[in-house]
C-alpha cells in the first residue's frame, strides 16, 4: 500500500476536535467550508500557520499525515500561487472517505505563536 504524506496547517479549534477523534479524522467542514484543503509540502503548511493561523487564533499548528495514494489519484493537485504552493481540493462531502483513507494518525509537528 502506497501512501502520500500530506499537511495540514491548521487553529487551536479544528485541532481540539482532531484531538477528540484520537488523532484519526479531519472534523466536519463547517457550513462556509465547502473544500478541504490539504496542501503537499511543510513549507507551504508553515507559512499559512505561522502567517494566517497565527494572526487569526493567536496560534498556529503543522499537521502531518499519510493518506493512500490510490484515494488521492482521484483528484488533481492544483497549484495556487509559486511553483511549491500546491494542494487538493477534496469537497466537504468526501471528508468521510479521506478520514477512511488515513493510515496513522495525524501529527502535529509545529506550533507558532
Amino acid at each position: 500500500m502506497e501512501t502520500l504524506t500530506l499537511w495540514r496547517p491548521t487553529g487551536p479549534e479544528e485541532l481540539a476536535l482532531v484531538e477528540a477523534s484520537g488523532w484519526r479524522e479531519w472534523p466536519p467542514r463547517l457550513p462556509d467550508q465547502p473544500i478541504f484543503y490539504p496542501v503537499l509540502n511543510e513549507e507551504y503548511a508553515t507559512m499559512i500557520a505561522r502567517d494566517w493561523n497565527v494572526k487569526a487564533s493567536g496560534v498556529g499548528f503543522v499537521t502531518r499525515f499519510e493518506v493512500r495514494r490510490e484515494f488521492l489519484d482521484r483528484y488533481e493537485v492544483h497549484q495556487v500561487g509559486g511553483q511549491s504552493i500546491l494542494e487538493y481540493w477534496i469537497p466537504a462531502e468526501e471528508l468521510s472517505d479521506l478520514n477512511a483513507h488515513i493510515v496513522g494518525e495525524i501529527e502535529v509537528v509545529a506550533e507558532y505563536r
